[in-house]
């Protein structure tokens, strides 16, 4: 790790010694001794404590005798005391040497406090957002959006080369009679100035006819066939309604702060299919029920079969899923693939990574579906079927609206309202998104989204808002070199040991693709800060004080913002 925690390996170092001295044939290293180390929950516990139980074999020793020893032998400056309690070596660092060592690493190096290269030289593939062509883009599609955004943001901030895939969903009867419904009903105008909204329309106008003219559907069919033979009409309307709705996405997309390298979607894959079917076939794998063609499971992974031809010879998801994945390999040599999908899916992926499994390739494992829960709005599930349907773009409008609102009547005299009014509200939206673990179900709703004094997106800005306040006033003033000694306070020591824990927060974030773990740390930064901040008076102390208290909010802004951005927020400076 680069600009990371210096200190716990420092510590874990010296560990390393006093084991080394204190028993024979020990081969223990820091790096050895770091991993074990744990941050106790509890300040009085401690900053860093040492489980002696996994030394206990090795070493032919109780744990209790193993710390009672260690704590004989360990000496550096920047320990105060330890203490042994049951099995743990507790160590109490020297709180002035603490902060400055904090500080100063945070300060090295602006924006990176947490950042490292354990990801150089290797690929990971996000498949994220995956729309939808010619439809509108709604509240469900804002996690695995978010998600997947803040899991490329994380894995870039770990080294990694990403590649960013939104797999359109672009295929199907529907384009058919879609293209039927605009042949008939529609005119090129409408369309562009309506957008996909427009093409619903068409969509809709078409299955309200089909009920009185059940030979639309044969129509429909007819252009669907049309696009899968590549006939030039069929194709050149198919490719403006893409472009049609990429465009209109591309606006929530802006908002959202959200983009993506590829676009390859499953027309994408149509002539990639053969091959991987031709590969089953020829590897035995592929049996014939009832004219289809499926995969069958060994009995112990207690899965259904697997379709992957229907009888009439027809293509499935999970054709293209599996054709998409060998693409990718092949073409971006991933490490890891992560998709991020609903769990209502879960079967789905568990199916096809097992078939590329049994068809011999042992990068199956490195394929990985990112599940989350399903999200509802203000207590009412959405269906699209029965029309209760929350669009994205107009819930982002509203978000940006209700901010404004809040902000006129708290900051009247603020300089750049609308501007912060998009910050705030687009943050509150994702924060509400991802500051529960992804896999639980979330219900938007307004009056927490839009806290100033919750866990929310605003209060975390709010936050980063005064420590640049705070900073302004500094600004004016010519302060000494810091008195490190000012920040041996609890609030002070809290905040550091925040930003202590920070790069550990994002490496287990990438390790169990959990953009909520930083969200949480981040809130926990804001709210040590808040805490400090009503304490201490910051710049009304004895100049090297002050100083120090200002080098560790600078320190606290630039880590939040770090935050944010990691989970795909701005960082307003005033608010």
């Amino acid at each position: 790790r680069t600009e990371s925690m210096d200190m716990k390996l420092k510590v874990a170092e010296y560990i390393a010694q006093a084991a080394q001295q204190s028993f024979e044939n020990c081969a223990l290293t820091g790096n050895d001794v770091s991993a074990m180390i744990e941050t106790p929950p509890d300040k009085k516990m401690g900053d860093y404590a040492l489980p002696c139980f996994r030394l206990s074999k090795t070493m032919r020793c109780a744990p209790q005798m193993i710390a009672g020893k260690l704590a004989e032998k360990i000496a550096c400056e920047e320990i105060d005391h330890v203490e042994v309690v049951g099995g743990y070596l507790n160590v109490f660092l020297r709180r002035g040497g603490l902060a400055r060592d904090i500080v100063e690493a945070v300060l090295k190096n602006p924006g990176r406090w947490g950042s490292s290269e354990i990801g150089k030289g290797k690929t990971v593939c996000l498949d994220y957002s995956s729309i939808n062509i010619a439809k509108r883009f709604h509240i469900g599609h804002l996690s695995t959006t978010m998600i997947g955004n803040s899991l490329k943001r994380i894995y870039d901030f770990n080294g990694y080369t990403t590649v960013g895939i939104n797999h359109l969903g672009d295929w199907g009867t529907q384009f058919g009679k879609m293209i039927c419904a605009y042949k008939k009903w529609g005119n090129r105008e409408e369309v562009e100035k309506g957008g996909v909204q427009a093409m619903v329309d068409l969509y809709v106008r078409f299955h309200h006819e089909a009920e009185q003219h059940p030979e639309l559907e044969d129509e429909g069919r007819a252009w669907f066939k049309k696009i899968e033979d590549g006939d030039q009409e069929a194709m050149e309307i198919f490719t403006w309604f893409k472009e049609v709705t990429l465009k209109d996405t591309q606006r929530v997309y802006d908002l959202l702060g959200v983009s993506f390298d590829s676009y390859a979607g499953e027309s994408f894959y149509n002539d990639k299919m053969q091959p991987v079917v031709d590969e089953l076939r020829a590897k035995g794998l592929l049996e014939v029920d009832q004219g289809a063609s499926v995969v069958r499971f060994p009995e112990e992974d207690h899965l259904m079969p697997c379709l992957i031809l229907r009888s009439d010879g027809a293509t499935l998801y999970i054709t293209r899923d599996l054709a998409a994945a060998f693409y990718r390999h092949n073409t971006y040599h991933f490490d890891k693939c992560l998709y991020v999908v609903a769990y209502q899916q879960d079967l789905h992926f568990r199916q096809w990574f097992k078939v590329l499994e049994l068809m011999g390739y042992d990068w199956a494992k490195d394929c990985v579906h990112v599940a989350f829960g399903m999200i509802s709005y203000e207590g009412q599930s959405l269906s699209t079927r029965k029309g209760y349907v929350v669009y994205l773009e107009d819930l982002l409008e509203q978000a940006q609206q209700k901010a404004l609102a809040i902000i006129e009547e708290k900051s009247p005299n603020l300089p750049n309202k609308a501007e912060v009014a998009r910050q705030v509200g687009i943050g509150a939206v994702v924060y509400a998104d991802l500051s529960n673990n992804r896999i639980k179900d979330i219900d938007f709703s307004w009056e927490r989204a839009l806290n100033f004094d919750g866990e929310t997106g605003p209060y975390v800005q709010y936050t980063h808002a005064r420590c640049c306040s705070v900073l302004r006033k500094a600004a004016e003033m010519s302060l000494p070199d810091p008195d490190w000694n000012a920040l041996t306070d609890d609030e002070a020591q809290d905040c550091l040991r925040k930003l202590g824990r920070f790069p550990d927060v994002i490496q287990e974030a990438a390790d169990k693709y959990e953009p909520s773990m930083i969200t949480r740390a981040v809130t926990d930064l804001a709210q040590a800060y808040n805490k400090f901040y009503y304490e201490h008076r910051i710049l009304d102390d004895d100049p090297a004080a002050a100083a120090a208290r200002v080098a560790l909010t600078r320190a606290m802004k630039n880590v939040i913002k770090t935050g944010l951005y990691l989970i795909g927020i701005e960082a307003p400076e005033r608010m």
